[in-house]
């Protein structure tokens, strides 16, 4: 038997370059079947970045452009800085932004400690807690418009139900939505009522999650009710009280549909103004897209930075 020649070993050894066709298929082939595993999942990741940029992130910067631009007899022009220039002069931009913060104010007062008191009671019921539930959660159930012109008529200065019991207690009935005093707050008790039903169950199921042992450790060490809710409920709800409180802000600043329709906007000498009534006013009563879009931005930035320097703190306080 003869010996194996250089130039058959040569033949028959694979060189370096075969090996990287063979590893670069195996790459293509667990990618492709990657895909397939998860081609569902990537179906429904797919739907929805496209829902965000087409609902979301393309009118944000949309919105941007147009702030820097004007639009007269059909032609858009570059307008630099004035419309934010004509937004920062407008005397109802002001108050626009003290009545938004007053609303933010009273709402906080009202819409972020009573849903919370709720669930405290709630959960102390044993029996009946999932009609209690739905009984809390149906105004969130109710279309906005509904409830608002429900809260109309009960407002009403001649027929309406609260003048009615202030009639059987024998006080005088008051101008709710036609009186600037009593305006703002009127507002504000019918947007609580209409929003107070989602964070109520979030604070229940947060409160049903805190271990019994830690009640019967503060009864056995004397604690009341009082004590039990400030030494033991707030701290382990923390997290998500914290997380209500931005979301809430967020939400108040945004206020449109209760001062719109039970007030017509502005209110009695616009004393429920708020900034996106504002930004509606620019937009469809006065035409001005520009400006409107200048106020957006200007209310996206106050919301942005109070969210950035609000988990700055909240991240500082938990270190």
């Amino acid at each position: 038997m003869s010996a194996p020649t250089l130039s058959s070993r040569k033949a028959t050894t694979p060189g370096p370059g075969h090996s990287r066709p063979a590893r670069r298929d195996s790459a293509r082939e667990d990618f492709l079947r990657a895909v397939r595993r998860n081609i569902s999942a990537h179906g429904f990741l797919i739907g929805a970045v496209l829902c965000f940029s087409l609902f979301s992130w393309y009118p944000m910067v949309r919105e941007f452009i147009l702030a820097f631009q004007k639009t007269e007899d059909g032609k858009t022009t570059w307008a630099g800085w004035s419309n934010l220039t004509y937004v920062f002069n407008d005397p109802a931009f002001w108050q626009a932004w003290r009545n938004t913060l007053l609303f933010t104010v009273l709402a906080l007062l009202l819409g972020f400690v009573v849903p919370f008191v709720v669930a405290v009671v709630l959960n102390e019921f044993r029996h009946g807690q999932g009609y209690l539930r739905l009984l809390v959660y149906l105004p969130v159930m109710l279309p906005p418009v509904a409830s608002v012109l429900l809260f109309k008529y009960f407002y009403d200065p001649g027929y309406g139900l609260f003048n009615r019991i202030l009639d059987v207690f024998h006080l005088p009935a008051q101008q709710w939505l036609q009186d600037t005093d009593t305006a703002m707050l009127s507002v504000v008790i019918a947007a609580t009522w209409m929003n107070m039903g989602g964070a109520t169950l979030i604070y229940l199921a947060a409160l049903q999650g805190i271990p019994g042992e830690l009640y019967e450790a503060a009864e056995l060490d004397g604690a009341g009710l009082l004590r039990k809710v400030w030494h033991v409920t707030i701290p382990q709800t923390r997290l998500i009280l914290s997380l209500l409180l931005l979301m809430q802000v967020i939400a108040t600043m945004q206020v449109f549909t209760e001062p719109f329709l039970l007030t017509n906007g502005a209110g009695p000498e616009g004393s429920t103004t708020t900034v996106v009534y504002l930004i509606y006013q620019y937009a469809f009563n006065f035409n001005n897209y520009g400006s409107a879009a200048a106020l957006g931005l200007v209310l996206l930035v106050v919301l942005a930075g109070f969210s950035a320097v609000y988990v700055r703190l909240s991240r500082s306080s938990e270190d």
